[in-house]
C-alpha cells in the first residue's frame, strides 16, 4: 500500500467541534491528554480523558487514533466488537463520570458511532487497521 492511500482512510475515531473545544480546554489546563473508551464497567460505554501521566497503557489497549492530537485508545476485545464503526466523541451538558478529566465542568463527553461503508471497512481491513 502507498502512503497516499493510507491517507486516504477512514479515521476510525473523531471529535465534534464542542468535543474538540473541550478536549483543547483540558489540554490548556492539564497538558497533554490521552482517551480511553471505557468497558462499560462503572459508566456504561464512555470515553475517558485522562491526563497522559496518569494513565498507563496496557498490552492489549488498541490506539484508533487521534483527536486534537491526543490519542485515542480502547481494549482490543472492545475493539472487536466496534471495529466496523467510527467512533465518534461528542460532547453533553452534566457532570459525567468522575474518572474523567471534565468532571466538574457542567460537560461530559459521550460516544456516538456510525457504521463503515463496505468501501470505508475493506479499505481498513486492506491496510491492516482492522
Amino acid at each position: 500500500m502507498s502512503d497516499i492511500f493510507q491517507l486516504d482512510l477512514p479515521a476510525q475515531v473523531v471529535a465534534t467541534q464542542g468535543a474538540a473545544s473541550l478536549i483543547r480546554e483540558l489540554q490548556n489546563k492539564h497538558g497533554e491528554v490521552l482517551f480511553h473508551q471505557s468497558g462499560g464497567c462503572c459508566d456504561g460505554s464512555v470515553p475517558y480523558c485522562y491526563a497522559k501521566a496518569d494513565f498507563k497503557v496496557g498490552n492489549n489497549d488498541v490506539l484508533l487514533g487521534y483527536i486534537e492530537n491526543a490519542p485515542f485508545y480502547i481494549h482490543s476485545a472492545q475493539f472487536e466488537y466496534w471495529k466496523h464503526t467510527q467512533l465518534i466523541i461528542d460532547v453533553k451538558d452534566g457532570n459525567g463520570s468522575e474518572f474523567s478529566l471534565e468532571y466538574g465542568c457542567g460537560r461530559s463527553f459521550f460516544l456516538d458511532s456510525r457504521v463503515f461503508s463496505e468501501e470505508e471497512y475493506s479499505a481498513l481491513k486492506d491496510a491492516n487497521k482492522i
